[in-house]
């Protein structure tokens, strides 16, 4: 353990004096612009007409050493690469610089070294903002946190040495330093960093907090589950700088041509002058045709894409799958948990003749109070909203599947399954007949009071909210085909699905059944996205093109199960995800096309002479910043999420 915190300081260290070195060479680097642009700034004031107007020793010495200091890094950078084996193509404008250089242009030479320089800053800059939606994740857990000691005390201690099990203190307006579960006190817990929801979830003991969401209203106690780089927001930060890392295929098939372009260019370069015997056309040629705008077309839309994502909480593992999501044809979902909230409710309630409702609710919530089944917590959650006092029950026993059977008062209560109560002699033919009821997709419970059956409960799983909507938005941009998948019976099955208006579905799904019916698909010819809550789906969302598990946040086996993980629960992430692979792909086309177009007729403009060494490092500069601020409008893309429309939790 003492030799992991070692590793850590050390990384933390390095990571650091990296950081320290890199300030201290784009401080030189900007000192030695500055000089070299005032030094050509006084080179072309001199030869102004009312001034001297005349070139001297003094003035040509200025534009000289303005150009070294100007030019100097661009080639530099360009030996570097060529040395390290990496064509970035800007040897061709280096190979400008040096041409003028040697003909004694100083300040044309200058004046390119100075527009690629700041056309350079300026494409850094840009392309930051367009990452400042994923930089701020690495802002969001503190450095420090406030230990609490077991004598009460608090002690500031670094985040990257809080170990699980140890309990911190937040205060409000401070972001929560580890993945945690709160032991002590009540808070508004901002999420939009994590699930991408703006709206607050009230949250209480027991109840579990991420790091880097922030606590707005109250002081929490919260004990560390995980910490560091094993917290969501540590695989998140982790999984998306990777994703960076990553290439579409377009951007794969342009580094495997790349050698050949500057060979290309130079062939150019010759033959201009060959027919022309004119070496400022040929700079000219060589300053417009390094293809930034090409280079730049596809890395800066697949950032501002991901900026995006991450800011509506969809984690994408690797851009490529960004390419995949646009062209999916079929999506299949598993129901309970997706398209469903996965929490039975009571949706009736039939008494037997004599029997009051209010009674047979008491008598039934009562004696599953000791019971963690959904359908126990349902009944005990109606009871609570219908302010019914329930008793304590005595001599609980739960069959697992079947139901439970417990004393409340001085009457013996039995609650379950038709079958349970049938297994134990009791009548139920004396109540109204529920097989209709279940017809319609109605779960039920049966409850009996000193072995006579009293009445039923129905329950179902309701849908979210939003997922009819997002089924909806799915067929409008071209899904062909939605399946929903459940291992509940058909009845219930034809009612989620009629609801929602699938396709298709499939009751009675074991998760072999559902691999099996995921590739059934794929073979018919449907590139098919598979969404699940990535525990009990895995082997389905490994078997489909597109794996996209729902309600990431905090499941480890979620984000590491799917190729995309939505760390909210909202489904209308969806068809954003398809839009935005769409938009992303639209934009890059633009960019190589007006990246092909530009460099075309950028070197026809050099070659006619139209074009002098000046204009052709201005139009450069403006055909990079063209693509850059085209695919930065991805940034902003799917704006109208950013709020969501659910109401926040509560705690009653």
């Amino acid at each position: 353990m003492a030799h992991k915190h070692l590793n850590i300081k050390e990384r933390e260290l390095s990571h650091e004096e990296s950081t320290k070195g890199k300030r201290i060479r784009v401080s030189l680097a900007m000192l030695g612009t500055l000089a070299g642009g005032v030094l050509l700034i006084i080179s072309l004031v001199a030869k102004l007409p009312f001034l001297y107007g005349k070139e001297n020793e003094v003035v040509e010495l200025a534009a000289m050493v303005g150009a070294v200091l100007l030019g100097l890094p661009v080639v530099w950078h360009a030996i570097r690469c060529m040395i390290h084996g990496h064509m970035h193509m800007d040897e061709l404008v280096a190979l400008a610089i040096v041409a003028a250089f040697a003909m004694g242009d100083y300040v044309e030479a200058g004046i390119v070294a100075f527009i690629m320089l700041i056309g350079e800053l300026m494409e850094t800059r840009t392309a930051l903002g367009a990452r400042a939606s994923i930089e701020s994740l690495i802002r969001l857990t503190p450095k420090v946190a406030n230990r609490l000691e077991k004598d009460g005390s608090e002690v500031e201690v670094k985040v990257s040495n809080l170990q699980p099990g140890e309990v911190v203190r937040v205060r409000p307006g401070d972001n929560i330093p580890a993945d945690g579960e709160i032991v002590d006190g009540f808070s508004s817990i901002n999420e939009a960093s994590i699930t991408g929801e703006s709206l607050p979830v009230d949250k209480t003991g027991g109840m579990g907090v991420f790091a880097g969401t922030t606590s707005i209203t109250g002081v929490l106690d919260i004990r560390v589950t995980k910490a560091g780089k094993d917290t969501t927001l540590g695989k998140v930060q982790s999984l998306i700088m990777s994703a960076e890392k990553t290439q579409i295929p377009i951007m794969r098939i342009i580094d495997s041509n790349i050698k050949w372009y500057v060979p290309t260019v130079l062939m150019i370069a010759f033959i201009i002058w060959f027919f022309t015997n004119d070496m400022s056309r040929v700079i000219s040629a060589l300053v417009i045709s390094c293809p930034c705008a090409l280079i730049l077309a596809t890395p800066t839309a697949m950032v501002a894409s991901l900026s995006a994502a991450a800011r509506l909480g969809v984690l994408i593992k690797n851009v490529s799958l960004l390419e995949i999501a646009g062209k999916i044809t079929s999506v299949v979902f598993d129901k309970t948990g997706t398209l469903t909230t996965g929490k039975l409710f009571v949706t009736k309630l039939e008494p037997a003749a004599g029997v009051e409702a209010a009674e047979m609710l008491e008598l039934g919530a009562s004696a599953e109070q000791m019971s963690k089944h959904p359908a126990a917590r349902a009944l005990c959650e109606l009871a609570r909203e219908a302010n019914v006092v329930l008793p304590g029950p005595v001599g609980f026993a739960e069959t697992p599947g079947k139901g439970v059977v417990a004393t409340v008062g001085r009457a013996e209560v039995m609650v379950g399954r038709d079958t349970f109560l049938k297994e134990n002699g009791i009548d139920i033919s004396a109540v109204s007949n529920s097989a209709m009821q279940e017809d319609q997709g109605f779960s039920t419970l049966y409850i009996a009071k000193d072995g006579v059956c009293i009445g039923w409960v129905g329950l179902q799983d309701k849908a979210r909210p939003e997922a009819q909507e997002a089924v909806s938005e799915l067929f409008k941009a071209g899904i062909k085909r939605i399946t929903m998948l459940t291992g509940d019976r058909a009845e219930v099955a034809n009612r989620v699905s009629a609801e929602l208006g699938c396709t298709d579905f499939k009751a009675h799904c074991l998760p072999q059944d559902k691999l099996a019916v995921v590739e059934k698909i794929r073979k018919a010819g449907h590139i098919v996205a598979v969404v699940g809550d990535g525990i009990n789906d895995a082997p389905a969302l490994a078997a489909g093109d597109l794996g996209i598990a729902m309600g990431a946040a905090g499941s480890d086996v979620a984000i590491n199960s799917a190729s995309i993980a939505l760390m909210s629960d909202d489904l209308r992430r969806l068809p954003f995800l398809v839009h935005l692979s769409r938009k992303t792909r639209m934009v890059i086309v633009q960019n190589l096309l007006f990246g092909t177009v530009f460099i075309i007729a950028g070197l026809t403009a050099a070659a006619a002479g139209w074009v002098n060494i000046v204009l052709a490092a201005i139009l450069h500069f403006a055909g990079s910043l063209i693509v850059i601020f085209n695919s930065a409008r991805l940034v902003r893309f799917g704006e109208e999420l950013g709020s969501h429309r659910m109401e926040p939790q509560s705690v009653k």
